[in-house]
């Protein structure tokens, strides 16, 4: 195709390249009015300890970070806060995608903070993007009366690939959060409805919010997350859809009778509700509490405290390996060298794998 500019009816026309258009940036701009000021170790644990939100929000984004200073630097801060934690209740809260987790927190906090006061922390837990690896963190937004609260704090987190989208930093922000006065924790999972068992490993209460729909007692066997909650939650339960809730309500009570009976002694309870409307939750937190005074009585809450903080020291040394295997020079130019002979068919996955292994631990 030829431009109307470059026939040969207007050679003798040229084409001016237009005005220059001036940067979007103020030229005058100060960034370092604007620089976020660093704050020392000393300084955000005594912040922390005074329930400076700023503080702890700054000391959990250290948490999360990558950079090897800020790593080290958020380590020395919870190696000081730990002994300030410990003294809060964290429940798990999970669910298929559009359950209502969001909305049910929001109503679920506002009838904690009235009900038996203290402080809430929210730490939503959002799903990261396989490609671009961003994530929205927008729960917030829906948690439009938990945002607001004087006696609430909302920290949304990228899952970042991590098992059971559980953030691999959330348990070190829970005791920041403990440290920082927060007394009821409740973490939010991706709810993807597999491999929630690092949910499970570092709260109290296990919640799992269902809708109605969702299959009969045979569908309900087949999940492994029903056997790890500590109850079950039937959301949306509210006009037209009372009668499928209790249906489904029924079919999970039935799934439970064939799951061998938890640790704790404890028999998983079903129950109803509406997020939307706020109807049954004080069942709901009722049944809660009187979990919590059960297992508090018969030293469970105690063992499974112990057992947690063993998990999380194997899972430490796991996540540090594996951290030490891939940031090795030389094993990342030995893996693309052996990628492309997997790729090729002269090497099979397995034996490029073994190859690698050996040659990290011969160095």
């Amino acid at each position: 195709m030829i431009h109307p500019e470059n026939n040969e009816e207007y050679k003798g026309l040229t084409v001016n390249s237009g005005v220059a258009q001036p940067s979007i940036i103020n030229p005058y701009l100060n960034r370092k009015r604007f620089a976020r000021r660093q704050y020392s170790v000393d300084e955000m644990v005594d912040g922390i300890l005074q329930g400076n939100v700023t503080m702890l929000s700054q000391a959990v984004t250290l948490v999360e970070s990558v950079n090897p200073e800020h790593q080290k630097k958020a380590q020395e801060v919870i190696e000081r806060c730990l002994p300030h934690s410990g003294k809060s209740i964290r429940i798990g809260i999970s669910g298929v995608p559009g359950a209502g987790k969001s909305t049910s927190i929001d109503e679920f906090g506002l009838h904690v903070l009235n009900q038996y006061g203290g402080k809430l922390a929210v730490l939503a837990i959002d799903p990261s993007s396989e490609r671009s690896k961003g994530s929205i963190l927008g729960d917030k937004t829906r948690m439009e009366k938990l945002s607001v609260h004087p006696d609430a704090f909302i920290r949304p987190s990228p899952s970042a690939g991590s098992l059971g989208g559980v953030a691999r930093k959330t348990r070190e922000t829970v005791i920041l959060c403990e440290a920082a006065g927060f007394d009821k924790i409740f973490i939010e999972t991706v709810g993807v409805g597999q491999s929630e068992t690092a949910c499970h490993s570092m709260v109290d209460f296990f919640l799992l919010i269902q809708v109605a729909g969702t299959g009969d007692e045979l569908q309900g066997i087949k999940r492994g997350i029903m056997e790890i909650s500590d109850a079950i939650v039937v959301n949306k339960c509210d006009g037209d859809n009372v009668k499928r809730c209790e249906m489904a309500a029924q079919h999970f009570r039935n799934a439970l009778h064939f799951f061998p009976k938890p640790e704790s002694g404890w028999l998983p309870k079903v129950l109803t509700y509406s997020g939307f409307y706020a109807l049954g939750i004080k069942e709901i937190w009722d049944m809660v509490y009187e979990y919590f005074d059960f297992v508090k009585q018969n030293g469970y809450f105690n063992y499974r405290r112990q057992q947690q903080n063993a998990y999380w020291m194997r899972e430490t040394i796991n996540n540090a390996l594996l951290s030490h295997f891939w940031d090795n020079t030389d094993i990342i130019a030995a893996t693309k060298a052996m990628e492309k002979r997997v790729q090729l068919g002269e090497k099979t996955s397995f034996m490029g794998a073994q190859e690698l292994l050996k040659a990290y631990f011969n160095n």
